[in-house]
């Protein structure tokens, strides 16, 4: 007998929420993400007004950087847990369709990538314009023009990182190489972007922390003009690596 794929889900969801690793790290997006929140807006609101243009709302979102990380380890871990443990064998025997145990953990992951980026997100806004209240320095309000947009892009660009995770675990199979993987993916492809050949610089546009990460400003890039078509491209590239994952899964013994 099949189990639905309701049924799939939910069981997904009762495993990711009974392993401690996943309060962990929820706890740790929290209270790095608003660390670097807090000591990013202080610093900013002694150097105010800078040689940027001022853009408090980006400004305050700047956790993003190092939360995408700790969210990429949360969507590494929904697959590679059971990997590890040796309990995939048994989620195969009660889900034998491949594709649907896959698509329950994809539900789950990003479920509980939106709604903690999300979260994230908008408290940091919150927090880093608080801070700069207190120093009496200009501040943004949710209401003022491209600021919501790009709170809340914030959060669907974590999110997306949470299924590039997943993918990444889902085709590697071990936590240490997918980890690896998406770190070369976030930070070493954009530190060394200089020395990629013109035909390659297009790509960039695309790329998670440079055109992508547009989506968290509010004054215009001039590099990165169309920040929401950035971030799309993106997630083109992330539903790529998900279909390779899904066939990857589906095709190998376990």
């Amino acid at each position: 007998m099949s189990v639905s794929f309701t049924r799939s889900v939910r069981a997904e969801w009762i495993k990711v929420r009974s392993l401690r690793s996943t309060w962990y790290t929820l706890a740790c997006l929290y209270a790095v993400g608003l660390g670097i929140t807090a000591l990013v807006m202080n610093a900013t609101a002694k150097q105010y007004p800078g040689d940027e243009p001022w853009d408090p709302t980006g400004r305050s979102l700047t956790s993003y950087i190092v939360a995408q990380l700790i969210i990429g380890v949360l969507g590494i871990l929904v697959v590679t847990s059971e990997h590890a443990t040796g309990l995939i064998r048994t989620s195969l025997t009660a889900t034998p369709r491949r594709h649907r145990l896959l698509a329950a953990k994809v539900v789950v992951a990003v479920a509980v990538a939106v709604v903690a980026g999300q979260v994230l997100m908008f408290t940091a806004f919150f927090l880093g314009q608080a801070v700069l209240a207190v120093h009496g320095v200009p501040h943004a309000r949710i209401g003022d023009a491209g600021v919501l947009s790009a709170v809340a892009g914030g959060g669907l660009y974590l999110a997306a990182i949470a299924l590039l995770a997943v993918g990444l675990g889902t085709i590697m199979r071990a936590t240490a190489g997918a980890l690896a993987t998406l770190v070369g993916i976030v930070f070493l492809v954009p530190g060394f972007a200089g020395l990629f050949p013109a035909w390659l610089h297009g790509l960039l546009y695309y790329w998670p922390t440079l055109g992508a990460a547009a989506v968290f400003k509010t004054v215009p890039d001039p590099d990165f003009p169309h920040p929401w078509l950035n971030l799309a491209g993106m997630c083109a590239g992330v539903a790529a690596v998900l279909a390779v994952a899904f066939v990857v899964f589906r095709r190998r013994d376990v």
